[in-house]
């Protein structure tokens, strides 16, 4: 048996990340970690403490070693094959439900799915809309199946390998959203942090960081309902650019919103006709 508290003076992390590792080995609260560090904890459990900080200390992201991350109110299988849900990332499910009433039958496409979060989500939070989630990874598509079996069980949500619209050739939807790869590809940013364990493939587009943006405000309009609306997250510093995108593939009130942080996050227009 060892001590809570040399537990976590051994580990070496900040004392946030120490506490989430060792509920997570002992199933013991925050709370009582914090108020009672002279508690012993099982040989057992503190060995699968001691693995989880040891990769942390290597620079494994926190999601990826919990193997889940909350995304709005909800908990989401994560792993490498995905990108980690990111908070600014709800701002695009709002604007998405804003334009979905909650009685609605829209078909909805989520394009880059990745763990499923936004599909999943939008799934959720609206029971009659048929949402279809694709992305060109099937390891990607494995984690969101997974998660669509454990948290939409029942809901309209197919999940197809694709290649942007390849695979709904013909197709035509009432609403389009997608967080897509936005980062350059030689950005500094890959190479620190949590970016350096996530897939590099759903991360960065182009010399600019806009490759995917650009084919998918081109392709959008054949597979848009007259009037229904493409939304787009993209980076800190293009907004701009991807409004000049969606205006040239002839998209209407094409606008830029920003998230908490006060950084232009998602950008989108409505289809013509």
């Amino acid at each position: 048996m060892v001590h809570i508290e040399q537990l976590l003076r051994e580990a070496g992390l900040p004392t946030l990340e120490g506490r989430i590792f060792l509920e997570k080995a002992t199933g013991i609260g925050q709370a009582m970690i914090a108020a009672f560090p002279e508690r012993r904890v099982s040989e057992e459990a503190a060995s699968a403490f001691r693995a989880m900080a040891a990769r942390r200390n290597a620079g494994e992201p926190v999601a990826y070693i919990l193997g889940e991350r909350e995304f709005y109110g909800r908990s989401f299988q994560v792993g490498p094959d995905v990108l980690i849900p990111r908070p600014e990332t709800e701002l695009l499910v709002e604007l998405a439900l804003a334009r979905l009433a909650p009685d609605s039958t829209a078909r909805v496409l989520d394009l880059g799915t990745g763990s499923g979060a936004i599909a999943v989500t939008l799934a959720c939070e609206r029971k009659n809309i048929e949402v279809t989630g694709v992305d060109a990874s099937p390891a990607a598509l494995a984690v969101a199946r997974a998660n669509s079996a454990r948290l939409a069980p029942g809901a309209a949500l197919r999940l197809i390998e694709s290649d942007w619209f390849g695979a709904v050739a013909g197709e035509r939807f009432d609403l389009i959203v997608g967080n897509p790869p936005y980062v350059a590809q030689d950005d500094a940013h890959l190479a620190q942090g949590d970016l350096r364990h996530e897939p590099r493939g759903a991360l960065a587009a182009g010399p600019a960081g806009l490759d995917a943006l650009q084919r998918i405000c081109a392709a959008a309009p054949r597979h848009l309902q007259p009037g229904a609306w493409l939304l787009l997250e993209h980076g800190y510093d293009q907004g701009a650019a991807c409004r000049r995108l969606l205006q040239e593939a002839g998209f209407r009130e094409v606008l830029t919103w920003r998230d908490l942080a006060g950084i232009e996050r998602v950008s989108g227009g409505m289809a013509s006709g």
